[in-house]
């Protein structure tokens, strides 16, 4: 709770103003939920420890508002869900051994063939949009492996049956499904770019968010059909490099860089995202990774196009750092050795 608060702090310094919380993933679902207490508690690192409880969660909430700063919730699904079926298996898809037919004993992405699961997800869904008071939550839809659906009988026969000839056609389906239980609930969604590109049918105030390569293309197709996007692709701070000067690949990434069909397309473009994943960050090295790279993703932002001169960025960059420091960030240098008056 201390470090996503001093996260908070940073980010009005910064200027940012909307704190994408990736709350719960594979390894771990540290929400605790009111409606099914068992996802964090056999689904967390530790039941008692690493949980955020509801009070936690309206204490960050409103630590946020306070400065300015939207909290949007990802619930990610159906992959990176494996810490869900720690406690509803049912929920996960079984995968089978193709050679003798019979479950291997893992589980891949949530199940869309069952019930259960959009009941399931109906009063999840309902839960977050009572807890988060922002207009939008993210309901992901990115990195799905499919090998174990297609190894599983009922699911290919639930295809067979739909008519559905592939399974990024069997994902479509499920993210339909959902983005509609969101929307009966008034909420609106954010999706990562799979969804648009396996042509998900998207209302026109869902927001696409670009993470993969090739992001002017992307840029074009996202906007060209209408839809508003973020874009991440080129702002992925967990991606860190030793060298000095490696805030110039943020700071040199411009949103609107890309050629339209239509200039009314960059007007979709709303806005830019610094994304953290935690794989090998956590609250030992989580300030020093993010501050001041990300100090560079915010001044591009908040930047006009023509404004790109590196070096007078980094005097910015170099005094914001230290006043980083004064405000007891835990920044690291961003141009090599110096010091802070």
């Amino acid at each position: 709770m201390s470090y996503i608060k001093k996260t908070l702090d940073a980010m009005a310094y910064n200027k940012m103003n909307v704190f994408h919380w990736h709350i719960v993933d594979d390894s771990s679902f540290p929400y605790q939920s009111a409606a099914f207490p068992l996802l964090s508690e056999k689904g967390s690192y530790d039941k008692r420890k690493y949980v955020y409880s509801p009070g936690d969660v309206a204490e960050v909430i409103e630590y946020a508002h306070q400065r300015g700063i939207r909290v949007v919730p990802e619930f990610d699904s159906p992959g990176h869900t494996t810490s869900w079926g720690k406690s509803y298996p049912d929920l996960l898809t079984t995968c089978y051994n193709n050679e003798t037919g019979s479950p291997d004993g893992t589980y891949g992405p949530i199940d869309p063939t069952k019930n259960f699961t959009y009941e399931f997800l109906q009063t999840l869904f309902q839960e977050i949009v009572d807890v988060f008071p922002d207009e939008y939550f993210h309901i992901g839809g990115d990195e799905v492996g499919f090998d174990c659906w297609e190894s599983n009988q009922d699911v290919l026969d639930f295809m067979d049956q739909h008519n559905i000839t592939e399974s990024k056609y069997l994902e479509s389906y499920y993210i339909q499904r959902i983005l509609g239980i969101a929307s009966d609930l008034n909420a609106k969604s954010i999706v990562w770019q799979e969804v648009f590109d396996n042509g998900v049918e998207l209302s026109a105030d869902t927001i696409v968010q670009i993470w993969k390569f090739g992001r002017r293309k992307e840029l074009n197709a996202v906007t060209a059909a209408g839809h508003y996007t973020l874009l991440s692709q080129c702002y992925y701070l967990d991606r860190f490099r030793y060298f000095g000067g490696d805030w110039h690949k943020f700071y040199n990434c411009e949103p609107l860089d890309f050629s339209a069909d239509n200039v009314s397309q960059y007007d979709l473009v709303i806005g830019g995202e610094a994304a953290m994943w935690s794989e090998f960050v956590d609250e030992s090295n989580v300030e020093s990774r993010v501050w001041p790279r990300a100090s560079a993703v915010a001044e591009r932002l908040w930047s006009p196009m023509n404004v790109t001169d590196i070096d007078e960025a980094a005097t910015r960059i170099e005094e914001h750092y230290c006043r980083l420091r004064r405000r007891g960030i835990n920044a690291q240098p961003p141009n090599g050795p110096g010091y802070c008056v």
